[in-house]
């Protein structure tokens, strides 16, 4: 039997990936193309079909939170219009999804813990220093805590 709060997770993110899809077409980033817009949308509708039509063994919560990450990924790392509204409209629905920022826990232990902390800095350093979120030294410190994970792996 299919858990209720796996029921309500899974109709929450089928609600995320309509707005996800649809805030990328009306806000496009400016560097996307058409055919940049279409493979996000696809990939948006791939997650789609990986919920409504999860195999049994599927349809848990464990399995929908590695869906969940995926698709919050763009949203969560990226900036711009489209990012700035799906965060709005996902507020307007009353979904239970907030933004995380992950760099002030980064910057405060001053190291990269896994690869997903470095995935994010690498993603987000240069917006996040062209928008003035983060400071030179901050800047410094995050490409000095980056250079130390490589040389460990």
């Amino acid at each position: 039997m299919i858990d209720n709060k796996y029921v309500e997770k899974a109709n929450n993110l089928l609600k995320v990936i309509d707005i996800a899809i649809e805030v990328i077409k009306e806000f496009p980033p400016k560097d996307f193309n058409s055919n940049h817009i279409e493979t996000f949308v696809n990939g948006y509708l791939e997650f789609k079909n990986r919920i409504e039509n999860a195999e049994a063994q599927y349809k848990n919560l464990k399995s929908l939170s590695y869906v969940e990450n995926d698709l919050f990924t763009y949203f969560q790392e990226g900036n711009g219009k489209a990012v700035n509204e799906f965060w709005i409209k996902v507020r307007e629905h009353n979904l239970p999804f907030k933004r995380i920022n992950k760099l002030p826990k980064i910057l405060k232990r001053k190291k990269i813990k896994n690869r997903i902390e470095y995935d994010y800095i690498t993603d987000v350093i240069l917006p996040f220093k062209q928008e003035k979120i983060i400071t030179d030294d901050q800047v410094n410190l995050l490409e000095s805590l980056l250079k130390d994970f490589e040389s460990k792996k």
